[in-house]
């Protein structure tokens, strides 16, 4: 991951513009206070995902994108309210849900959303305190509209809306990236851009309405229910051998059924994907480890690897180099 902390007069004691270009998965979250967001990618391509925040008055705008398919869990801090639009050729899931373009995801704060994007996906999230956005309400004498949601809640937005607001999150990101100086140290240009952005993000919560899930939708997030329940046994139990009809026990299915689940929401196996998941965290291991303090085969052994030379090809293919490359390779490019 190359994180690019752009120039400029300070504020808070951080510029109000930060870049962070994303090709290690397993960096994925570093450097984020608001959020927590676990990445795993699920092709074996390099990995190029971008995610720029502008920090307004009281609220951030993220923007996201990614060239491959990935599965993230992000939880958002700081009682933070999430709003999520898509741009209008993303496609995904949240929590199995469809992901469309006239659609505006909702997060109350503390919640976290599993996202399963394909490659081409971007995304726009606005992240606000309730109380700035209640004042807001307030300000345009429509007390009493103003409702906290629970949990995630996917809703129906008038399109024009949806992508109005979209397309000013892809904007701001695009001058924010190519002129940081608008906006570092720059109190009145924040300020005014958070009321703009207040502005179309209310005008679009007001079309918002709930939408009818299918019957397919309803039985892809049961699918999703099943796929995280089997990812939460996998990481409970790091160091044992996976087994197809230990996780038929974790989730009370059928090898059929589990299989079924798997392919939908992740397109591929349950040990396949298990399998890539303790690969990612034995990355994570040895990207953080300090030298002298682990080896390969450790770590290897405590994500349940007992082969050796099958673990370090699996590993070679997903991430391009052998995890011995990665252990002596600090994460920020010094000698430990």
């Amino acid at each position: 991951m190359r994180r690019q902390r752009i120039k400029g007069a300070q504020r808070a004691s951080s510029p109000a513009v930060t870049v962070v270009e994303i090709s290690d998965p397993t960096a994925g979250e570093e450097g984020l206070e608001v959020l927590s967001q676990d990445l795993l990618q699920l092709e074996k391509r390099p990995l190029r995902a971008r995610r720029l925040v502008v920090q307004l008055e009281g609220s951030l705008v993220l923007f996201h994108s990614t060239n491959l398919r990935v599965r993230t869990r992000t939880t958002v801090h700081n009682q933070l309210l999430a709003y999520v639009v898509i741009g209008p050729q993303a496609r995904g899931t949240a929590n199995g849900l469809p992901l469309r373009s006239d659609l505006m995801l909702a997060v109350e704060p503390g919640t976290q959303v599993e996202f399963v994007v394909e490659a081409g996906y971007k995304s726009v999230t606005v992240l606000v305190r309730p109380a700035v956005l209640e004042s807001h309400w307030i300000g345009r004498q429509r007390e009493g509209r103003f409702r906290v949601p629970r949990g995630m809640e996917v809703l129906n937005v008038d399109a024009v809306h949806a992508r109005g607001l979209f397309d000013w999150g892809d904007r701001l990101a695009n001058t924010a990236a190519r002129q940081p100086t608008l906006f570092n140290g720059r109190e009145k240009t924040l300020a005014a851009a958070q009321i703009e952005l207040l502005e179309m993000l209310l005008a679009a919560l007001d079309t918002t309405t709930a939408p009818q899930h299918t019957r397919s939708d309803q039985t892809r997030q049961a699918h999703s229910r099943v796929v995280r329940l089997a990812e939460d046994y996998a990481l409970a139990h790091a160091s044992d051998r996976l087994y197809v009809t230990d996780l038929c026990v974790a989730t009370g299915l059928s090898e059929r059924t589990l299989q079924y689940a798997f392919q939908e929401v992740m397109g591929m196996s349950p040990l396949a994907y298990l399998t890539r998941l303790r690969l990612h965290r034995v990355r994570q291991a040895l990207r953080m480890a300090t030298q002298g303090s682990t080896t390969v085969s450790a770590e290897a052994v405590n994500w349940g690897f007992w082969h050796f030379g099958d673990f370090s090809r699996a590993y070679r293919d997903l991430f391009g180099e052998l995890p011995s490359e990665t252990l002596r390779r600090p994460a920020d490019g010094t000698r430990r």
